[in-house]
């Protein structure tokens, strides 16, 4: 049973490969870049682990989590998108290849994935800054408004395309992700004021992946209007790699930072 399972993948595979530079084929090959990026991430990631201080190490940790998971989500996703993609194409009188509306989108494990991951990136920020039991209001904050963001954005994705729900739930899943940005650099920009000047620039850059990079995810949306959400998939996979091994390196950027000042000795305690 399991060597059938394989060779039906590579049949499958074979004939997804026909799709060749379409709009299809490079969405197909972006997904296989996904699992190659997220998994050299997630070991780049954890390797990173022994740069770091003790106190830190648990933010390298995370965003090793974080990629790893996506890995595995980007894997099954891939095969979901090939299966569907091969069963789409077929063949015209003239031998040209013909690709029909695509039957399935792997959006449900997509959105699973993201459930995981991006409450887990938000909460990287209370978690660098170390704030003990005062981080408290900032991961309750950060993390329901992640949530809310992502299942508002699901139950818009799987809405008639255009509607009414389509675009209410597009509204509320935007002003969420407004009110992280918010919370960043308003709460996290104020909790943050006692630690190094240059471990501030680092701060700022992992904000602008969640106010500059993450904007593609909104964007990406509403390129299912174009007709053919294979390119709205297209902007979610290149979005999805560099916001999270870019964010994740960050990050570890960010740590090694605090720990140099923590090993000299100049950091100071929250107030």
């Amino acid at each position: 049973m399991h060597t059938a399972m394989v060779l039906g993948d590579m049949s499958n595979t074979l004939k997804a490969l026909q799709a060749g530079l379409s709009v299809e084929g490079i969405t197909m090959y972006l997904f296989w870049l996904g699992i190659v990026g997220m998994g050299a991430g997630s070991a780049y990631l954890f390797m990173m682990q022994g740069s770091l201080t003790k106190t830190y190490k648990k933010v390298a940790i995370v965003a090793g989590i974080i990629c790893g998971v996506a890995c595995f989500h980007y894997y099954r996703m891939a095969n979901i998108y090939v299966e569907s993609l091969a069963m789409a194409i077929t063949i015209d009188a003239d031998g040209k290849v013909v690709i029909g509306e695509l039957a399935a989108f792997p959006t449900a494990y997509r959105y699973i994935d993201w459930l995981i991951t991006v409450p887990l990136m938000v909460l990287e920020f209370p978690l660098l800054l170390n704030l003990g039991k005062k981080g408290k209001p900032l991961f309750l904050g950060l993390g329901v408004l992640s949530l809310v963001m992502l299942v508002t954005a699901w139950i818009a994705e799987t809405s008639p395309l255009g509607g009414g729900s389509w675009w209410g739930f597009y509204v509320v899943s935007c002003l969420a992700w407004v009110g992280i940005v918010g919370m960043l650099y308003g709460s996290v920009t104020r909790a943050s004021k006692h630690l190094p000047e240059d471990f501030q620039g680092h701060l700022g850059t992992m904000k602008a992946f969640i106010l500059i990079g993450w904007v593609i995810y909104p964007i990406g949306f509403l390129l299912a209007l174009s007709g053919n959400e294979s390119i709205r998939e297209i902007a979610y996979n290149i979005a999805d790699v560099i916001n999270k091994v870019g964010f994740g390196v960050a990050c570890v950027v960010a740590a090694k930072c605090l720990g140099d000042h923590e090993e000299r000795g100049e950091l100071k305690s929250a107030a």
